[in-house]
Parts: C-alpha cells; sequence; structure tokens
C-alpha cells in the first residue's frame, strides 16, 4: 500500500498533533489537581524517584531483583493511595493521565512495530482528501450511481442503454470488492455524461476504504506535471513520476483531451506500459471509442490497452441533460 511520502508524513503530523495535545492538557489538568491537592504532589514526587530507581537498577545484572520488588511494592502502595485520595475528591484514578485519540497506541501510530488501526485510517482519511481535491469522490458512489437517467429502450444497434449501465454497475461494484494491487486493468469508453467518472470514483472510494493508495487525475493534468518535473520544474506539480506509477490504482480521465505534443504521448505510453510491466491496475475513461483511440495514438498505446484491459463501453446519451 505505498502512499507518497507527503501523505505517510501528514499522517505522522496528525498523530504527532494528537499526543501533544493530549499531553499538554494532561499536565495542564494534573498541574491544578496537585495544586488543589499537595498529597497528589507529594505522591507524585515519590513515584518519579522510585521510576528514577528502577531505571539504575536495570543496568545491574547481580542482586538487583530485592531491591526492585521492594520498589515495585512501595509504587503500587502509592499508586493505591493515590487512587483513594483522587477518588475521595471526585476524580478517577486516571485523571493524571493523557487522554489519547487512541488508547491502544497512545497516539504514537505502532504497536510492537506494527502500524496501529488509527494509523491506518489517517492514511485513509487523508488519500480520500487528496483525490477529493481534484474530484468530488465523496458524492460518486455506487449508492448515488443512478440507473434511472439511462433509457430501456434500445438504441440502432439493439442495445439498451439501461442494461448496459446495470451491467457495467455490477462488474465495477465486484472489482472495486475483490480489488487488488494485481487486479486487472479498466477502460471505461462513451460518449460525454454517461457515468464514466462517476464510477471510477466510486471504485475508488471503494479500494481506498480498503486501505489501498489511489491516484487520480485527468489526462492532461498528469502529462502537465509529469513535463514539468522533466524539465525541473517541481515547484507547483502535483503528479510526480513516483505517485503515478506507484499508486496502487491509477485513475487516468479523460484520455484523449491531453494536447497532442511528443511528451504527452511519451508520458501516456509509459505510465500505461510501466504499470502492466509491474501488474499495477489502471482505470482509464475516455469519449473515445477504440477506432477513434486507434487514430489518436501509435499502434505501442493502442496495442497495449486493448490487449491488457478490459473494456466496459456505455451507450446512450449524456444524462446530466436529464437531471
Amino acid at each position: 500500500m505505498p502512499y507518497s511520502k507527503e501523505i505517510y508524513q501528514k499522517a505522522l503530523n496528525v498523530l504527532e498533533k494528537r499526543r501533544d495535545k493530549a499531553e499538554l492538557e494532561a499536565e495542564a489538568k494534573s498541574a491544578k489537581i496537585r495544586e488543589q491537592l499537595p498529597e497528589i504532589d507529594s505522591i507524585q514526587r515519590e513515584l518519579s524517584i522510585i521510576g528514577l530507581e528502577i531505571s539504575k537498577l536495570l543496568s545491574y545484572k547481580e542482586d538487583a531483583e530485592n531491591s526492585f520488588e521492594k520498589l515495585k511494592t512501595k509504587s503500587k502502595a502509592l499508586v493505591a493511595r493515590r487512587t483513594r485520595i483522587l477518588n475521595e475528591n471526585g476524580y478517577s484514578a486516571d485523571e493524571l493521565k493523557p487522554k489519547y485519540t487512541c488508547s491502544a497506541c497512545e497516539d504514537r501510530g505502532f504497536i510492537d512495530g506494527r502500524m496501529c488501526a488509527c494509523h491506518k485510517e489517517i492514511l485513509k482519511d487523508l488519500m480520500r482528501k487528496e483525490v477529493s481535491r481534484f474530484a468530488p469522490i465523496e458524492s460518486c458512489t455506487f449508492e448515488s450511481f443512478s440507473l434511472d437517467y439511462y433509457d430501456d429502450k434500445p438504441n440502432e444497434n439493439g442495445i439498451i442503454p439501461k442494461d448496459r449501465a446495470t451491467k457495467i454497475l455490477e462488474a465495477s461494484r465486484k472489482y472495486a470488492q475483490s480489488f487488488s494491487p494485481s487486479s486487472k486493468s479498466i477502460i471505461f469508453i462513451g460518449g460525454t455524461g454517461l457515468g464514466k467518472t462517476h464510477l471510477s470514483l466510486a471504485i475508488a472510494n471503494v479500494v481506498i476504504n480498503r486501505g489501498y493508495s489511489v491516484c487520480y487525475g485527468t489526462a492532461q493534468n498528469i502529462c502537465d506535471d509529469l513535463k514539468s518535473e522533466m524539465f525541473g520544474r517541481e515547484d507547483r506539480i502535483i503528479y510526480s513520476k513516483d505517485k503515478v506509477l506507484d499508486a496502487d490504482l491509477l485513475i487516468l480521465d479523460d484520455l484523449g483531451t491531453e494536447i497532442e505534443n511528443q511528451y504527452s504521448t511519451a508520458n501516456i505510453y509509459n505510465i500505461i506500459n510501466t504499470r502492466i510491466l509491474s501488474g499495477k491496475p489502471t482505470i482509464i475513461s475516455t469519449n473515445y471509442d477504440y477506432s477513434e483511440l486507434f487514430e489518436k495514438y501509435d499502434q505501442r498505446i493502442t496495442s497495449r490497452i486493448n490487449g491488457v484491459y478490459t473494456a466496459m463501453t456505455f451507450v446512450g446519451s449524456d444524462i446530466r441533460n436529464k437531471l
């Protein structure tokens, strides 16, 4: 699940802020209670001293066990006394402890070297926010995909648009639910406003929820950024080569709308070919049919799409005109 370095760092920053907040609030509350109850202050000082003595004993290999047990016994007695005093004054036994957002890892993000569930949830949330900067992922779900706007009468080719959309919806749902970094690649084909982007983002929603990384972008924006990166203009780019090629799922939207030049063609080929070779799935959406793609792109690109990608072709008229 290779999230970008930026996502990982943002997650660590969230954890650090949570931990700092909890500990600062605990310090403030502890200071107030210790001022109100001097005996608690005295106990806390004694516990600190015992803690230091235990730390020193841990460095000795011999003759430390007896002293260690005595210090443990003394510490337990002090904690019991502290609990009694706190309870008598209306406080809980853990009143002096920080109230971490995640009690399991205490907002460190890891437990015994393994990533905590809270850390994974932060990464998912940040991943979704990253995609939402460029697309309405929150509103594009399988549940919000309505089949009511598709015609239920056959078109001139005998295909019923609603039936076709129903099949694509179910296939997309199954794809998302069983997604893995080795899933097949998909190309959504069809005219403007038939739901290609909506279903791409619905898949992204489920994939992100399952803990995988997603990179979403239009062909034009991705090509522009990769060109800027190639020429060293990296200060404002969103799509780096690593982000595009390493994401568990890449969604390349609006293929064919990018400005035609040698850089765009080279980048499209490199994206498609590299991800095929590395076994990473890509979802492409395009308004072009296969014949138009063959005219627009050279055989290196079209042969790879035609040979590897599963095509899902929408039919019908722009559903946005029926909203």
